[in-house]
């Protein structure tokens, strides 16, 4: 989406989400929506834990019976490779290089959504626990925000 995103802006906002993540709301919707509120109608998953792996930013994702969830489940039955991608609100400034701009001070994340093409290079799904038998799917993200940092 060619942003640049400082590594000291992400790390403060992830450290912020761990909230979110303590409290059970680290909620995500399939697609990003226009609305910088994540509509619970829509919510298809819940971010149970996320940390630093080196520079990348990686995870476990509950899959929720919601009916979102279930399409959710679904796709990864077929084997549709989904994208995650983070979603948030603040300001840019242009770069020197064309066509990028870099998030500023003010950036705030809301959520990690499931998308069809993430804007952030190598951030699939890739599924630990696909039983479908069970009340709860677990899924480790791997790449999340991976080459944001490095464009």
């Amino acid at each position: 989406n060619n942003r640049r995103y400082p590594k000291e802006i992400l790390e403060r906002e992830c450290n912020k989400y761990q909230q979110l993540i303590k409290e059970r709301r680290a909620l995500g919707e399939l697609d990003h929506p226009d609305s910088s509120v994540v509509n619970l109608n829509n919510v298809s998953h819940n971010i149970l834990e996320m940390h630093w792996k080196d520079k990348d930013l990686v995870g476990t994702v509950e899959v929720l019976g919601t009916p979102a969830g279930n399409i959710l489940k679904e796709l990864f039955k077929s084997g549709i490779k989904l994208g995650i991608s983070s979603r948030g609100l603040g300001s840019v400034e242009p770069m020197q290089e064309a066509d990028t701009v870099q998030v500023q001070p003010d950036f705030e994340l809301i959520a990690f959504d499931f998308v069809s093409n993430p804007s952030t290079h190598g951030a699939f799904m890739r599924p630990v626990n696909e039983g479908v038998e069970q009340p709860k799917s677990e899924n480790k993200i791997e790449s999340i925000i991976n080459s944001i940092m490095r464009g």
